[in-house]
């Protein structure tokens, strides 16, 4: 991987229409020279729809948006109190796979829930990561123009309740959980304070 550096933008709460229209803007103007980027916020209540979701994973609508998406993936939900991770990145320069750009974001979820003491995992069928079979953390990525966008979100503190309603990621009777039922004392901001320098290093770049 190349050691370039990555700019990085905290972004606060946003609606997730307008930061999809942003990533995918971004990507179409893109040019080999230009920095890569990692975007972090929170989204306004939403459901996305991957590129090739079934609506029959949506077993009850409600005031809730459902928007459709070109990430990979079912569906899922977005909210506030849930960390969102976008990853702009060029692979070709960071030589990296997909599956390799999946695998780092998961493990770097990982390694972030080992240091509050939590024992997570990842499964090959099922992206994500996992507390004791329940799922903490999702990805979602699209690749165009041999680069990324879309990326992770980790559970933190969000109402878990808009899950009951679909079926996550297309997986019936998969559970959902949240980081702040197993450390209650976790803010959003120190989860985020920790999880950047992971990824930071992970994909050997200085943050600028």
């Amino acid at each position: 991987m190349s050691a370039t550096p990555i700019t990085l933008k905290s972004l606060g709460l946003q609606a997730y229409a307008h930061i999809y229209h942003a990533m995918q803007s971004f990507n179409e103007s893109r040019n080999t020279h230009d920095a890569d980027e990692i975007w972090v916020l929170q989204h306004e209540p939403v459901f996305t729809l991957g590129l090739n979701g079934k609506r029959q994973h949506i077993l009850q609508t409600s005031a809730i948006p459902i928007l459709e998406t070109d990430r990979g993936g079912q569906v899922t939900y977005h909210g506030p109190g849930q960390l969102v991770v976008y990853v702009l990145i060029d692979l070709q320069r960071r030589q990296l796979g997909v599956r390799q750009l999946v695998t780092l974001l998961e493990n770097s979820v990982i390694e972030l829930l080992e240091q509050y003491g939590l024992t997570a995992m990842a499964k090959k069928t099922a992206p994500g990561v996992y507390l004791e079979e329940a799922k903490i953390a999702s990805v979602g990525l699209r690749i165009k123009r041999h680069c990324s966008y879309h990326g992770l979100s980790l559970n933190v503190d969000l109402d878990l309740s808009p899950f009951q309603t679909i079926n996550p990621c297309g997986y019936e009777h998969l559970s959902m959980t949240r980081l702040c039922d197993w450390r209650p004392s976790i803010s959003i901001a120190q989860v985020e304070h920790d999880l950047i320098p992971i990824l930071y290093r992970r994909l050997d770049a200085p943050c600028r």
